[in-house]
């Protein structure tokens, strides 16, 4: 009768193995998990879906211009308070969290390098740094990214990334948008080829400036472009807005921008476009 006894088990409890945290991406289309080093390597570019995660100015500039060629120009230049802003903190103290979470003194970098030999300013805002709000030290630099592209008779690149104007300055944030439209003026009447590159987002003051003033237009796949939101667009116009308007892929539709170009292949049409457009 043994043989049919009930056997008597004992209970092992095993304990899961903790996967360590930040080592693993999801794709928010495809639902990949990529393993970040290699999105990382990748530009943050997913390499099935080809998905665009934001990227910094930094690593943006890195990847663009040939290797050591880069010399940053006006780092100094920094947000003041005009209006002696407070809502529910400082402004000042709003800036001093956005250097600590970037690792940047403004919303954008600028300063001079080389793409395949041809010598460019460039100028790369980060997103990261208030919502790329341009305040006056943005429209600053970008004025004065402009105004060395026009001394050094260079071509200039800007890659935009910005919710708007920065509503704590004031009408001192609107005024860049006609400074920096007059600079590209300027760089027109000389000739000076003008390359701009619209990331996501790009919205707002940005997009009714600089972004959309470029000889030629680029946009990352996918990017959000558009001056209001969807949601104010509807309210004023009262009319239904075509499904995913404000894509880059519907503005090429529409004409707004000349090419949609990836990430991983931004340098090379660049220097393509350098190549036909100016000489070294």
């Amino acid at each position: 009768m043994s043989l049919f006894s009930k056997p008597k088990y004992s209970t092992v409890v095993v304990k899961k193995k903790d996967i360590p945290k930040g080592l693993w991406t999801k794709c928010p289309i495809s639902g990949e998990i990529v393993f970040n080093k290699e999105l990382e390597d990748n530009l943050m570019v997913v390499p099935k879906s080809g998905y665009h995660f934001p990227i910094g100015a930094r690593e943006r500039i890195a990847a663009l211009l040939d290797s050591e060629t880069f010399a940053e120009t006006d780092a100094g230049v920094r947000s003041a308070d005009p209006l002696q802003f407070v809502d529910s903190v400082p402004y000042p103290e709003r800036i001093k969290r956005y250097e600590k979470e970037s690792g940047l003194a403004e919303a954008v970098v600028c300063g001079t390098g080389a793409i395949k030999g041809f010598r460019v300013s460039v100028a790369a805002m980060d997103f990261r740094f208030c919502g790329g709000a341009m305040g006056s030290a943005v429209g600053e630099k970008i004025t004065r990214a402009i105004e060395t592209s026009l001394a050094g008779k260079m071509p200039c690149i800007i890659f935009s990334a910005s919710g708007g104007a920065r509503m704590q300055e004031g009408i001192f944030s609107l005024m860049q948008m006609a400074k920096t439209s007059a600079a590209l003026g300027r760089l027109a009447e000389a000739r000076i080829p003008y390359v701009s590159v619209l990331t996501h987002p790009t919205t707002g003051g940005v997009t009714a400036s600089f972004a959309t003033l470029g000889d030629v237009i680029l946009a990352e796949p996918g990017a959000l472009i558009g001056f209001a939101g969807a949601r104010v667009i509807k309210d004023t116009t009262k009319q239904t807005l075509p499904p995913g308007f404000q894509t880059a892929e519907f503005l090429l539709e529409h004409g707004l921008i000349d090419q949609i170009v990836s990430r991983l292949d931004m340098r090379d049409r660049i220097a393509d476009l350098l190549a036909a457009l100016w000489r070294k």
